[in-house]
């Protein structure tokens, strides 16, 4: 009898345990969403000549949602090959930046004077918005392409130097008064202690640089054109066809997500910690 009234107790404690997280990752976030969604229906209603409802958008983007890989000529590509267009000159521009920014950052982070001499560089240069570099660029390089991964490069920089440079300064000076005493070379010094201490910065930056590289490139792609999700969203746009444009909202904010939790189950797999995505 003591039994079952434990296997009882045991089975609805674990049944209210599964209704709580039922609740909140599932039901509360869906019902965010319906919340958007009600607010658009609405808002299309009283501007039924420009705005489509819910269904009307899903109805009308069914075909690209359907093939989004379809390829019927220079003028329809599919939003599949238009994102993945996006992605490698995200990608190609934020791998180029973090090449160039973690190295720059630990040695901020070490050399007092790097920091004097590279800090006020940062400062002017952080709060420049990133597509005031595109005419740079395209001075430069006299090309959309490249230009548009400098602006990404660009971009890339200034969260992920700033952040590495932070995670240096606060190791503890435990582990560095540990290193010395034990005589490690200073290389030994970087690779054993100084950089595994700095990884959780190091990713946080990364994740904060690739949100602003996503964010950036839909803009540059509007002003430079060719192939991708943000000449996809102006062209639509020129064309009055909203449906379109709100399929590329949530196919970009989609995608945005993604990026973030492969950076932070990559960070979780490098740093052997838990993150929050």
């Amino acid at each position: 009898m003591i039994l079952m009234s434990l296997v009882s107790r045991t089975n609805a404690s674990i049944e209210k345990r599964f209704r709580g997280l039922f609740r909140a990752n599932i039901l509360l976030p869906i019902a965010g969403f319906a919340g958007v969604i009600v607010v658009w229906w609405l808002i299309a209603l009283f501007r039924q000549e420009m705005m489509p409802t819910p269904p009307e958008a899903l109805l009308k983007n069914l075909d690209s949602i359907l093939h989004p890989f379809a390829y019927r000529g220079p003028g329809d590509i599919g939003l599949g090959w238009l994102l993945l267009a996006s992605l490698r000159r995200v990608c190609i521009g934020f791998l180029l930046g973090a090449v160039v920014a973690i190295p720059v950052g630990i040695w901020i982070g070490l050399s007092r004077y790097a920091w004097l001499a590279l800090n006020p560089l940062i400062q002017v240069f952080k709060p420049v918005s990133p597509l005031v570099w595109l005419p740079i660029a395209l001075a430069i390089f006299n090309a959309a392409e490249p230009s548009a991964i400098f602006v990404i490069f660009i971009t890339s920089l200034w969260s992920t130097i700033i952040n590495t440079a932070e995670g240096v300064r606060n190791v503890p000076k435990e582990y560095l008064e540990v290193a010395q005493v034990l005589e490690m070379p200073r290389w030994k010094q970087l690779t054993k202690v100084i950089l595994p201490a700095t990884l959780p910065y190091i990713f946080t930056g990364l994740r904060i640089s690739m949100g602003i590289a996503w964010l950036v490139i839909v803009a540059v792609e509007m002003l430079t054109g060719g192939v991708g999700i943000g000449f996809f969203v102006w062209d639509e746009w020129n064309r009055l066809n909203v449906s379109a444009v709100f399929l590329a909202i949530f196919v970009i904010g989609l995608t945005g997500l993604i990026l973030d939790y492969a950076l932070a189950t990559l960070q979780a797999i490098v740093t052997r910690r838990p993150t929050r995505s």
